[in-house]
C-alpha cells in the first residue's frame, strides 16, 4: 500500500473523466427519455397505458437495487472489468429494447438495463475519485454535474423528438453507438489503482444475505412508489404488501448490514458526519430535481395541450443554463467556502419554485422555460459543492461503498419525487376542486355575474336562450376544473419550494474542510 500513495493514472486525468462520464450520461438518460414515450410504446405493443408504465417501473426496480451493491460487485470483478461489462449488457440490452416486438420483450430488456445501468453511476463517480487528488475534485464534480442533472432534463426532450420525428425506438437505439465508443474509451484509458487491484487479489465473499435484503427493501419501495398512484396507494392489497416487504427489508437490512462481517455495502460511510450530511442534502437535491421536471412538463401537456417534443423543449433553456453555471461554482469553490454555496444554491432553487407557485392557465412557452430555467440555475450551484464536501473526509478504501449509497440515495429520492409530486397533483386537485364547487351555485352572487356575462355574449353571436344557458353552464364547468388544475400544481411548487429550503440549514453542518485551493466546508 506504500507504494499506492502516489499513484497517477498514465492516462490524462480530464480524458477519463469525460469517457467515463459519458457512460453516466447515458444511463441517465434512459431514466427520463422513457417518459414521453410511454402512449407510443402501449400502442405499438398493444398494451394499456397502465401496463406500458411497467416499460418504466422495471428498470427503476433493477437500478435501485443494483446502485445499493454496485461497490461490491466492482471490489469481486474488478471496478474496470466490471464497469466494461455494465457498458456493455447496458448497450447491448439498449439494442433489444429497440427491436422489441413484444411488450414482455421490452420489460425483459429494460430490465437488463436497469441492472447493469445501475452500476454505471457510482462506479463512474468512484473513478474520479481515484483518479484526482481531493482539491481537484470539484472541477471533476463538475463534469459530473452536467451528466447528472442535465441528463435527465434533456430525456424528456430527446425522447419527445425523436418520437414524434421517427418513432419510440430510436429512444433506445441511440444508446447503441454511445455505448459502443464508450467501452473503446473505457479499454484504452480507465485502470485500477493499486488498492482497488490488491482489494481484488485478497478475494471476496459475497454477502448473499445482504443482497436479499436490498432487494426487499429497494424493490419493495420502487413498486410502492411507482404503483401507488394507480393502485390508489394503501387501499390496495398489492401497494401495503410491497410497503411491508421493503419495510422487513430496511429493518432487517440495516441491523445486518451494520454487524456483518463483510457486507455487501458497508453502513460504516455514514460514521463520517460529511458524508451523512451530503447524503441528506443529495438526497432532497434529488427529490427537488426529479419532481420539478415532472411537473412543469406534466402541466404544459395536460393543461396547456403540448405535445411531447414541446413539453420536453420547456425543459432545454434550464440545460443551457446549467451548462453556463456549472463551471462559475466550480471556480467560486476556489475563494469561498462550499458550504456557503449550498446554502445559496437552496435560497435560489427555493426562491424559484417559489416563483413557478404563481403560474397561471395562460401561460405561454417562454414564461414557462423562464421558470423551469430559474429552477435550474438554483441545482447548479448544489451538485458539485455537495458532492466534494460529502467525499473529503472518507478513506479512500471506502470510495465505492459511498459512492453506491450517495448515488443511490440520490436516483431512490428522485423516484420519490417523482411519486409524490403526482399524487399530491392529484390529492390537490381533489381538495381544490372540493372547495371551488361550493361556490358554483346561483346562491354566490360573482358566479352568477359570470355565467351573466358568459351567456349574454353567447346570445349576441345568435344562440337561443335556451342554447347559451346550457353552453354558459358548460364553458363554467370547464373554467372550473382548469383553475382546479393550475391551483394543485401551485401548491406542489409551494410545498417544493419548502423543502428546498431545508438545503439551507443543513449546509452549517458540513465540518471545516478543505477543497480547491482552500476554501472548504469551514
Amino acid at each position: 500500500m506504500s507504494g499506492s500513495q502516489g499513484w497517477k493514472p498514465r492516462s490524462n486525468p480530464w480524458v477519463i473523466t469525460l469517457v467515463v462520464t459519458l457512460a453516466a450520461f447515458m444511463e441517465v438518460l434512459d431514466t427520463t427519455i422513457v417518459n414521453v414515450s410511454l402512449p407510443h410504446i402501449a400502442g405499438s405493443l398493444s398494451v394499456s397505458n397502465d401496463e406500458s408504465t411497467w416499460a418504466l417501473t422495471t428498470y427503476l426496480v433493477a437500478n435501485g437495487i443494483v446502485l445499493t451493491i454496485s461497490g461490491s460487485l466492482s471490489r469481486m470483478i474488478g471496478r474496470r472489468r466490471y464497469f466494461l461489462i455494465c457498458i456493455s449488457v447496458f448497450t447491448l440490452a439498449s439494442l433489444g429494447c429497440g427491436m422489441a416486438t413484444e411488450f414482455w420483450h421490452l420489460l425483459l430488456f429494460r430490465a437488463l438495463q436497469g441492472f447493469f445501468g445501475g452500476g454505471l453511476q457510482p462506479t463512474q463517480q468512484a473513478i474520479i475519485l481515484d483518479t484526482f487528488p481531493p482539491e481537484r475534485r470539484g472541477t471533476a464534480f463538475s463534469v459530473t454535474a452536467i451528466a447528472t442533472i442535465i441528463a435527465p432534463i434533456l430525456g424528456p426532450v430527446a425522447g419527445g423528438y425523436l418520437t414524434d420525428t421517427y418513432s419510440w425506438h430510436w429512444i433506445f437505439l441511440i444508446n447503441v453507438p454511445i455505448g459502443a465508443l464508450t467501452v473503446l474509451g473505457v479499454l484504452q484509458v480507465v485502470e485500477d489503482p493499486p488498492w482497488v487491484v490488491e482489494e481484488h487479489d485478497r478475494g471476496f465473499r459475497f454477502d448473499y444475505v445482504g443482497l436479499g435484503f436490498v432487494v426487499l427493501a429497494l424493490g419493495g419501495m420502487e413498486l410502492a412508489l411507482d404503483r401507488g398512484e394507480n393502485e390508489d396507494w394503501l387501499a390496495s392489497s398489492f401497494i401495503r404488501s410491497t410497503a411491508l416487504v421493503s419495510a422487513i427489508g430496511y429493518v432487517g437490512g440495516c441491523y445486518w448490514l451494520r454487524y456483518a462481517k463483510s457486507p455487501i455495502v458497508n453502513l460504516r460511510v455514514f460514521n463520517d458526519r460529511n458524508f451523512s450530511i451530503g447524503c441528506a442534502q443529495i438526497g432532497l437535491m434529488g427529490f427537488v430535481l426529479y419532481a420539478s421536471a415532472v411537473l412543469i412538463p406534466q402541466f404544459a401537456q395536460q393543461q396547456l395541450g403540448y405535445n411531447a417534443t414541446w413539453s420536453g423543449l420547456v425543459l432545454a433553456p434550464g440545460a443551457a443554463v446549467l451548462v453556463v453555471l456549472i463551471p462559475i461554482t466550480g471556480k467560486l469553490m476556489g475563494i469561498m467556502p462550499a458550504k456557503y454555496l449550498v446554502a445559496f444554491g437552496g435560497c435560489c432553487l427555493s426562491a424559484a419554485l417559489l416563483y413557478s407557485h404563481g403560474i397561471t392557465p395562460d401561460l405561454d412557452y417562454t414564461e414557462l422555460a423562464i421558470m423551469r430555467a430559474a429552477q435550474t440555475a438554483g441545482l447548479a450551484f448544489l451538485f458539485v459543492p455537495i458532492s466534494t464536501l460529502a467525499y473529503a473526509t472518507l478513506p479512500r478504501e471506502l470510495n465505492g461503498d459511498a459512492t453506491a449509497l450517495f448515488t443511490m440515495i440520490r436516483n431512490v429520492l428522485g423516484s420519490v419525487g417523482i411519486s409524490v409530486s403526482t399524487a399530491l397533483v392529484t390529492n390537490h386537485q381533489q381538495i381544490r376542486n372540493s372547495y371551488l364547487t361550493e361556490h358554483m351555485t346561483p346562491l354566490y352572487e360573482p358566479y352568477n355575474t359570470t355565467l351573466q356575462q358568459i351567456r349574454q355574449a353567447l346570445a349576441a353571436y345568435g344562440y337561443s336562450a335556451a342554447q347559451a344557458t346550457q353552453m354558459a353552464t358548460t364553458q363554467m364547468a370547464q373554467m372550473l376544473r382548469a383553475q382546479v388544475a393550475v391551483l394543485a400544481y401551485s401548491d406542489v411548487f409551494l410545498i417544493t419550494a419548502g423543502l428546498a429550503l431545508l438545503i439551507v440549514p443543513l449546509a452549517f453542518f458540513f465540518s471545516a474542510v478543505k477543497v480547491q485551493g482552500g476554501a472548504g466546508g469551514h
